[in-house]
């Protein structure tokens, strides 16, 4: 064999270890290759080092801090809320405090109440029952017809009422249809003539024919309610009391005497600031002024003889010709006419308001434990 034949035969036998070592070393870049590219988090950790990554983060984590921000705004809306309804509810509670802040004493609004019958008594001397009557069954009778209608009405009516049953046996066996004919331009006929043929009837078989004296006894009565009662005891029997109707409710509370609203809760209060003996008058006066001069819509506060006593002066009108429209005659006459006492009492008009001391005296609107405050 030529030397050139031996070394092809050389070249031969080792080509297979030289494409096996090529292979090897193909596979081998392809692995260094694919470990380069794993690591991303080194990458990334590179990339955040450099300016451009530095500024994309920053924006990135402005948009996550405004975000954090607007739902920490959003989130306590609804506390904000009710804080703002408590704060708002706490406002409108009417608390019976001093312009010191402290709850007005009994003895304070006693005082008031003392100073007002007072001023009440001398304006109207004439309050009286303003509905016509002649014996107890009567006014009792007159006084559940003047539920939801004047006394004046009811005075059209009783006469002949009274004529064709003067007794509660008369009216316990009146024919239901006529009763309620004769009762008719007082309203809800119909149920006052129910509540009539009731008491009459238990007048008749538990009393003997007579109204009872006592608030226990007339309260059972059908139709009879305290103010009823009240009314009839004060007036027929001289049992001192309280007649709490929509007039006397509405005054005791604009001279800040109660806050009361419950009818009973206000006679008791009331009962509270006031000497028995007066119950019964201090009632007459009050209705009175309501119904003449203190008006539920537009009280006549520039024509009131009591205003400097008055804790509300300024809710109605205080320009005094505007107010003198606004009064009204007895027995509710129209608005505008001269006020004045009854033909029962002729040649007395009512008397200015008494004057005050200053010295002793708080302003109007201010209690008596504030003026005493403001003094020390």
């Amino acid at each position: 064999m030529s030397e050139q034949e031996a070394a092809d035969a050389a070249a031969s036998a080792a080509a297979p270890r030289k494409r096996a070592a090529a292979k090897k070393a193909t596979a081998t870049a392809k692995k260094t290759a694919q470990a380069e590219k794993a690591p991303t988090g080194k990458k990334t950790a590179a990339a955040k080092k450099s300016p451009a990554g530095q500024t994309a983060a920053k924006k990135t984590a402005g948009k996550k801090a405004a975000a954090k921000k607007a739902t920490a705004k959003k989130a306590p809306a609804k506390k904000t809320a009710v804080a703002a309804k408590k704060a708002t509810a706490a406002k409108k509670v009417p608390a019976k405090k001093t312009p010191g802040g402290k709850p007005e004493s009994r003895e304070s609004r006693a005082k008031r109440a003392a100073r007002l019958n007072e001023a009440l008594a001398e304006v109207y001397y004439y309050a009286h029952p303003e509905l016509d009557f002649e014996n107890p069954f009567e006014l009792l009778v007159a006084t559940v017809l003047s539920a939801q209608t004047t006394d004046l009405r009811v005075n059209q009516t009783t006469p002949a009422l009274f004529a064709a049953y003067p007794t509660p046996e008369d009216m316990a066996a009146a024919n239901p249809e006529e009763l309620e004919e004769l009762i008719r331009p007082t309203g809800f006929f119909r149920s006052k003539a129910k509540s009539l043929l009731g008491l009459s009837a238990a007048l008749r078989d538990d009393h003997g024919g007579k109204v009872p004296g006592t608030i226990d006894e007339l309260v059972k009565l059908p139709g009879v309610g305290r103010k009823t009662a009240f009314v009839v005891l004060g007036n027929a029997f001289g049992v001192p009391g309280l007649t709490v109707d929509t007039h006397f409710g509405r005054l005791v509370r604009r001279w800040k005497l109660t806050e009361q609203t419950d009818a009973v809760k206000v006679e008791q209060e009331i009962d509270d600031l006031l000497p028995e003996s007066e119950w019964t008058m201090f009632s007459h006066r009050t209705i009175f002024h309501g119904r003449r001069i203190c008006h539920s819509r537009k009280p006549a506060c520039g024509a009131c003889p009591i205003a400097e006593l008055c804790p509300s002066y300024g809710e109605g009108e205080t320009d005094p010709e505007k107010a003198k429209k606004l009064l009204k005659y007895e027995m509710g006459g129209q608005p505008g006419q001269r006020l004045k006492p009854p033909a029962d009492y002729p040649g007395r008009p009512a008397p200015p308001l008494p004057s005050r001391d200053p010295a002793t005296e708080p302003p109007a609107g201010q209690s008596a434990d504030a003026a005493a405050g403001a003094q020390r």
